[in-house]
């Protein structure tokens, strides 16, 4: 009944309003046009909101992001716009009472039409991105104050130009493990190597304040006055594998070499004054030297200037001489290091057969130079180093059969050598007769039995030979006979 006699009194009052309006004709027509233009744009205003409400949902698109993602409203606006709905609800209420606005009608169902809240991006959202999208971002003269947030919310996630994880810092708990982390990766690099030359070359990423406090040379390099103001270094000398294992030492002091490795690393770090590594290098080739590598290792550790490794090299070379000049690496070596060789008074050989090896060593230089193997050839690749084997430490037999017959000496050299073997006084003669390791004279073997049966019996007392002399030897080396019944193990003492 109370609802009843308030629509009766409310429609009392419009009525009231009808009549007093038609006591002023004057006014009424631009009243009324002024109202029709009103209710006209709040209605535009209403279907416009109710479209968006409705139809608007968030399309995100994986390539790029911000394309998709609807701008907010701002706070003046938001307050703008309900004030006209308030309004134009007010002025559109029929005969009946009941609202003929849309957003009327959206208020009394909002389950039908829910209405999608938006919420800004802020750091915490965590969103993926790619290097593609931040770029494009980026490069926007405006991007506006939501993209400027999602471009930060992406710099941050992105790791700064790498592909890190965001937050990675968390994970290493001190520093050698946070600069590990970026050792040859993109995150923060400022500087970019082109190591290697073509056609195997390796864009390799760095930081340069890590390598200006490792190395004096990347100090001058980017921080002197010739500093350099290119992106891209090239360094065209540098083994890529060696380069990285550079950085990962300047990044971390972790060294990790090996035998294939280890000569390039250490050219390396004597380029880039690193003689912390240096150091590792040279500890792990002696760790690693043997008569197989003796002469190689030699030859880099001249290069290198290594005056220890070398000294290490030649005493390997000494105390294994044959071994040593039967290895692979021994044909290989330049013309210096075989003169530095041939001048040691040291060598646990005999001439004729350092000889043999030295005219091995020509055939392959003489191949190397793309010249026929003659003796001629042989002898003029030799130059000065013919001259340091020492013909006069051969027996007359050993200079006959090899030396004499090799083509490799001229005939007056020959003739000469000759008569120093056999007459008294001995000419002068243009090589050395100084003793290698007092091994002169010819080699004598004392066996044991005269003849040797099938096989005989141990008593298991230990076997003796004894002999006397009447100058002084050296034992250059014994032989032994096993056991058939497999392998064992035997002790030998000189006295």
């Amino acid at each position: 009944m109370g609802k009843i006699e308030l629509k009766f009194i409310r429609r009392l009052f419009h009525m009231d309003r009808k009549m007093d309006e038609k006591d002023k004709p004057d006014k009424q027509p631009k009243r009324k046009e002024r109202k029709n233009d009103e209710k006209t744009a709040n209605r535009e205003e209403n279907q416009t909101a109710k479209n968006l409400c409705t139809n608007q949902k968030l399309n995100v698109n994986p390539r790029n992001p911000l394309n998709s993602v609807s701008q907010p409203q701002s706070h003046q606006q938001q307050a703008n716009s309900t004030a006209t709905y308030s309004e134009s609800s007010a002025e559109a209420m029929d005969d009946s009472g009941v609202p003929d606005s849309p957003l009327n009608s959206i208020q009394e169902s909002p389950a039908q039409n829910p209405v999608k809240m938006e919420r800004v991006p802020s750091t915490s959202d965590l969103p993926v991105f790619s290097s593609q999208f931040v770029t494009q971002i980026s490069s926007q003269s405006d991007p506006g104050p939501e993209k400027a947030l999602l471009l930060a919310t992406a710099s941050a996630a992105f790791g700064h130009g790498g592909n890190a994880p965001y937050n990675w810092q968390a994970t290493k708990i001190c520093v050698k493990d946070r600069l590990s982390y970026l050792c040859n990766t993109e995150i923060m690099a400022d500087v970019h190597f082109m190591v290697g030359a073509p056609p195997h070359q390796q864009k390799i990423p760095a930081h340069k304040f890590v390598l200006s406090v490792g190395s004096a040379v990347f100090d001058a390099q980017f921080n002197g006055p010739m500093a350099t103001q290119e992106d891209i270094v090239e360094i065209p000398d540098v083994e890529p594998a060696a380069f990285i294992s550079l950085l990962r030492f300047l990044y971390s002091d972790e060294v990790k070499i090996c035998s294939d490795s280890v000569m390039t690393t250490l050219y390396a770090a004597k380029k880039y004054a690193v003689p912390a590594l240096e150091k590792q290098c040279v500890e792990f080739l002696k760790r690693n030297l043997s008569s197989d590598n003796a002469f190689m290792l030699l030859t880099q550790a001249r290069l290198f200037d290594e005056p220890q490794l070398a000294a290490l090299c030649l005493e390997t070379i000494d105390k294994n001489t044959h071994e040593a000049l039967q290895a692979d690496g021994f044909t290989d070596i330049d013309l210096e290091t075989l003169c530095c060789v041939l001048e040691r008074d040291t060598l646990g050989i005999r001439e004729f057969k350092l000889f043999a090896s030295v005219c091995r060593w020509a055939e392959a230089e003489c191949t190397r130079k793309n010249l026929p193997p003659s003796p001629e050839n042989q002898r003029g690749v030799l130059g000065r180093a013919l001259r340091l084997i020492r013909f006069p430490l051969m027996s007359v037999e050993e200079f006959a059969q090899g030396a004499a017959q090799s083509g490799l000496l001229e005939d007056k050299e020959v003739v000469k050598l000759f008569l120093y073997f056999t007459v008294n006084p001995k000419p002068q003669i243009a090589f050395l007769d100084v003793p290698r390791c007092c091994l002169t004279g010819k080699e004598q073997v004392v066996s044991r039995f005269c003849q040797i049966e099938s096989r005989w019996g141990y008593s298991g007392t230990s076997d003796r030979i004894r002999f006397m002399v009447n100058r002084r030897i050296f034992v250059v080396g014994f032989g032994l006979y096993g056991s058939i019944h497999g392998p064992k193990e035997y002790y030998v003492t000189i006295r």
